[in-house]
């Protein structure tokens, strides 16, 4: 009768483990993109594409442009699985860019800038809060679907070092909500998945999480400038 009932879950707790108290915190996950970092605004990644192209490039013109192409049923396609593997991301943003007229015959050039180093900027409460994390003793780890390195950016904020473990669907072939993503996390923090709290903003993709014992704390999925409210996790640990 109990399993007419259950989620389908990637681990079974034992009787032991379900009577027992919950686990402390001992190690977040991090989503990356809207959650530790976001990207550039786009009109700035549009003047970079220009200034290194030597084009002009009309920014609310083109805005309106990628937003139009976007929506194509071909570049809605190619854009399946753009996370499983760099050449596959950098596929799916060709498809994309190539159907605005000013990018096209550049699209790489525009793809390299918005994987530069700082295109990608941290939240202003990121390295607090990961910095925080790290004096308590909690692991840290990133758990990203994306399709290029990521830490190039971590490196350029100077808050690679507070990351004890990156997971990236590029290199791990999967995405999540894969449990493959969340127990490689763990497993490389030595961590008990039931004593790990997973921190995004995707209750589809981040909230898979729970399949593998993960508590999950889900963060409003807005784009935002200011303090993402990544200070709440550290209520977690009390």
């Amino acid at each position: 009768m109990r399993a007419l009932f259950d989620l389908t879950a990637a681990y079974e707790p034992t009787p032991e483990q379900r009577r027992d108290p919950v686990p402390p915190v001992e190690a977040v996950l991090f989503d990356f993109s809207n959650t530790l970092f976001h990207m550039v605004d786009t009109a700035d990644w549009l003047r970079a594409v220009g200034g290194t192209t030597g084009r002009e490039v009309p920014v609310a013109g083109t805005l309106d442009e990628l937003a139009v192409a976007a929506a194509l049923p071909e570049v809605a396609a190619a854009q399946q699985g753009r996370d499983l593997s760099d050449d596959a991301h950098r596929a799916a943003m060709r498809a994309w860019f190539s159907r605005v007229p000013v990018l096209r015959g550049v699209e790489d050039t525009a793809v390299d800038l918005l994987r530069a180093a700082d295109a990608w900027v941290p939240y202003p409460d990121t390295a607090d809060v990961l910095a925080a994390l790290a004096e308590r003793g909690v692991r840290v780890g990133v758990v990203s679907d994306i399709g290029w390195d990521i830490r190039v950016h971590a490196r350029a904020a100077g808050v690679e070092h507070l990351v004890g473990t990156w997971v990236l669907s590029c290199e791990l072939g999967v995405e999540k909500p894969d449990p493959a993503m969340f127990t490689t996390a763990c497993a490389a923090l030595d961590v008990d998945p039931r004593a790990t709290v997973m921190v995004g903003d995707n209750p589809g993709r981040d909230g898979g999480a729970v399949a593998v014992g993960c508590r999950v704390f889900l963060l409003p999925s807005e784009f935002r400038l200011g303090e993402r409210g990544l200070g709440a996790v550290l209520s977690l640990l009390d």
